[in-house]
């Protein structure tokens, strides 16, 4: 009876021959079945073995989070950081979270426009003399009061000849010229509040009867005429009405105006 079944050759034929148990028909199927259990059982024990494997103890993922973030940290420290968005030409960075968080010194501009700003003080300057000296810088040659056995009624300021004189406050001229009265060219002058000033032997009068004056304006300039010893103004003061004279010095020290008599 002829055998189907691949039964190897002998390599050497003077080799004497094994004997071998023949196996059926049943039993190359039970073979059969047994290797692809087998082969399944492999399989499952392949897929069992990936996908139960046990966790990694707290230890060892301690150990790879540290290598992991000592790798991180090299890499960092070696490849430059690569903005997420790029930056155009024209466009500035922002500011770093640190100087945004930094407070500002400058004020805000609602802040400027409604504060207001403290007044620095200012310095007190002494009142403006509101009369003025007729010729300033003027030597006085006799003050107010008896000479000569009579009442000398007015300050006499000297100084060279045609020296300008200047009415010591506003107001309006009253005379002006020579009236033959020994005060030679005089000028009077109403201030309209009370008090008269006089002003006498001018060589020649700048202004005439009606005529408004200021305080410092020239009205006349320095002379000799009347009756005089030598160029000088002759000065005076009246209280109430024409010829009622005053004494000038502490009628003008009152105003501010310090005179040597």
């Amino acid at each position: 009876m002829q055998d189907n079944s691949s039964t190897p050759h002998r390599k050497n034929p003077d080799a004497p021959a094994r004997h071998r148990r023949r196996i059926g028909s049943r039993g190359r199927y039970l073979v059969i079945g047994a290797v692809a259990l087998v082969g399944l059982g492999l399989g499952g024990v392949a897929m069992a073995s990936r996908d139960d494997r046990p966790a990694p103890s707290p230890v060892a993922l301690d150990t790879q989070a540290r290598a992991e973030a000592a790798e991180r940290a090299d890499r960092s420290a070696r490849e430059p950081a690569v903005p997420a968005t790029p930056v155009s030409p024209t466009q500035t960075p922002s500011a770093s979270p640190t100087a945004s968080a930094r407070p500002s010194t400058k004020p805000s501009p609602k802040a400027t426009g409604t504060a207001k700003a403290t007044p620095k003080p200012t310095k007190s300057k002494a009142p403006k003399a509101s009369w003025v000296i007729p010729m300033a810088g003027a030597t006085i040659t006799s003050c107010y009061g008896p000479r000569w056995g009579t009442l000398h009624a007015g300050i006499d300021f000297a100084l060279p000849a045609g020296t300008p004189v200047r009415a010591a406050f506003g107001g309006t001229v009253t005379k002006a010229g020579d009236v033959g009265d020994g005060y030679g060219i005089s000028v009077f002058v109403d201030h309209g509040n009370g008090y008269f000033t006089h002003y006498a032997h001018l060589s020649t009068a700048r202004v005439s009867v009606g005529d408004k004056v200021s305080t410092g304006q020239t009205i006349g300039l320095e002379g000799s005429t009347g009756d005089s010893t030598g160029p000088h103004l002759h000065f005076e003061v009246h209280q109430g009405q024409m010829w009622n004279q005053i004494d000038p010095a502490p009628f003008l020290r009152a105003r501010g105006i310090d005179v040597a008599c």
